[in-house]
């Protein structure tokens, strides 16, 4: 497992990291705190250095199961959580006594004595263009609760935002194949900063493993099925904002005519996002050990070919670009 920095002032991550949104076990099915370890440990020895969770991940439950997990491992983690989608603050009850609670919860259920990057969790905009957040961030900091401080966001526009702030570490965005345009402008400009890029939905919530099909199916009470239109929240964050059956045909096309032989699907989405120098890490989730083993084979591969990279930027550019929903 290759590492970057996170930032030009932060931390080493390893390339693959994991995301932990799926250990709450809040929507879709349930995973137990047993096989949740297992994902945990499997990450970790196979040097996955970083994850990412959040407070509302299973209302606390994703935290509290790596605070169980690091309480047992030798292993070297650095833990990313958020703030701001909790209902004592989302959508207009912000302060920094809130703030401050939410650590102290998050620092308990972790089970560490200090945050080692707190990330606003797409907040409303008007908090970023207010910007006191930011300093109740830096109070924080100064205070040991957290070391560092980053942002997760939904647009371009919102990571510009943030880049003001030079002393913000990092961002996360959502990136991938199918969602491309921070390429011309976020990216240059963050890696210009020294801002690290923290990659959510590489796989566009599994569309790009190309394990689905028209017949596919999802519980009640996952994303995939409640959030097709963005009914619960913004829709890029199911399926990159694609609808589930136009997705499906651009999966097919990348299989038919531009993935090279000898390589998965999810290969070539994560390597694909690797090859952006502006790039720290990716956090794709994993609801199963094998799934972890499947995410880290992108790091020990060699970087796409100019003409895959082409083919790509082209399929978004003339088909994928005009079908995607929610803000962007």
């Amino acid at each position: 497992m290759k590492t970057r920095k996170l930032g030009s002032k932060g931390f080493d991550v390893s390339e693959v990291a994991l995301g932990c949104w799926q250990l709450g076990a809040d929507w879709g099915n349930s995973i137990t705190e047993e096989k949740g370890l297992a994902i945990l440990e499997t990450a970790a020895n196979n040097d996955i250095t970083f994850f990412d969770t959040a407070d509302v991940y299973g209302d606390g439950k994703s935290e509290t199961l790596i605070g169980e997990f690091l309480k047992n491992t030798a292993k070297s983690i650095q833990i990313a959580t958020k703030f701001g989608r909790a209902a004592d603050a989302y959508p207009d009850k912000y302060s920094k006594d809130v703030l401050r609670k939410t650590v102290e919860g998050s620092l308990k259920r972790l089970d560490v004595n200090t945050i080692d990057l707190l990330q606003l969790h797409c907040v409303p905009e008007s908090l970023l263009l207010e910007g006191d957040i930011f300093h109740w961030l830096r109070d924080l900091k100064n205070e040991g609760l957290i070391k560092n401080f980053g942002a997760s966001v939904e647009t371009v526009e919102q990571g510009l935002m943030c880049l003001k702030h030079d002393d913000i570490l990092s961002l996360q965005v959502i990136f991938n194949v199918f969602r491309q345009k921070l390429v011309k402008e976020l990216l240059p400009q963050a890696q210009e900063k020294g801002v690290g890029i923290i990659v959510r939905l590489p796989l566009a919530s599994g569309l790009l493993t190309g394990k689905f099909n028209k017949d596919t199916t999802f519980p009640e009470d996952d994303h995939r099925n409640y959030n097709r239109n963005g009914d619960m929240f913004n829709v890029g964050e199911t399926f990159a904002g694609l609808p589930f059956e136009k997705g499906l045909e651009f999966v097919d096309t990348i299989s038919n005519t531009i993935l090279p032989e000898g390589l998965s699907m999810v290969e070539l989405a994560l390597r694909w996002i690797l090859d952006h120098e502006a790039v720290s890490c990716v956090i794709p989730g994993a609801s199963s050990v094998k799934q972890v083993l499947s995410n880290v084979e992108a790091s020990s591969l060699e970087p796409l070919s100019a003409e895959i990279h082409q083919a790509l930027s082209k399929l978004y550019t003339e088909d994928v670009h005009q079908y995607i929903r929610g803000v962007y």
